[in-house]
């Protein structure tokens, strides 16, 4: 992180809640320089200010400016090795039966989030919140019809990865794609298979169980 508005992102990761004036003694820039960046990183959605107040007879309360989400996705992290040593252990204790429970138990809880928004809802409508659900998980996803089977396209596989030498993650948007469509999905083409995206055809009845 080179850039100023990189370093007030640094400063605010090592120091935590932050005012104009520590930042601006921190950088050895000017308060009016500081207020530019903070409001160039909130409108980026990098950084939120809270006000703060210092007691009950204190003065005007001040502003002290931390992270959001979005900025703490900027700095490396381990996640990715952390989850494939977890895996790993996972799948030297347990039988594979129990990992793709675990799978599917983790699918269902996401799509109980959304219930609300599939009740009454035809299957073109629930197309749409299924996009929408896979968005948040971090699928870039986009459906078509053809007559009266559906197709579904993931651009994107937040898992591709991890997936790579734990291939049973897959099951984890599939069973999220039927647990909300409550038809039969089956899977044509996959990223694991070096495909450029994952496609599932939808096609409307009861649902089959998903092949292992």
């Amino acid at each position: 992180m080179n850039s100023t508005r990189d370093q007030v992102l640094n400063t605010l990761k090592t120091h935590g809640p932050t005012t104009i004036a520590e930042l601006a003694e921190g950088l050895g820039i000017s308060p009016v320089s500081v207020r530019h960046h903070l409001s160039a990183l909130q409108a980026q959605g990098l950084i939120r200010g809270t006000e703060v107040r210092n007691g009950v007879r204190a003065g005007r309360p001040h502003l002290t400016y931390t992270l959001t989400d979005a900025a703490l996705e900027r700095f490396p992290t381990k996640y990715m090795r952390l989850s494939e040593r977890l895996l790993d252990e996972l799948k030297a204790s347990l039988p594979p039966e129990a990992i793709e429970r675990m799978f599917t138990h983790i699918a269902a809880d996401a799509v109980s989030e959304y219930a609300p928004k599939l009740a009454g809802k035809t299957l073109e409508e629930k197309m749409d919140v299924l996009v929408e659900l896979l968005g948040a998980e971090g699928f870039m996803a986009h459906w078509n019809k053809t007559g009266e089977q559906f197709a579904l396209t993931e651009y994107n596989c937040p898992y591709l990865r991890i997936g790579q030498r734990h291939p049973e993650v897959c099951v984890i948007d599939q069973t999220m794609i039927q647990n909300v469509l409550q038809a039969n999905v089956e899977k044509t083409t996959c990223m694991l298979d070096g495909a450029e995206r994952c496609v599932f055809v939808i096609t409307p009845g009861k649902p089959l169980a998903i092949a292992g």
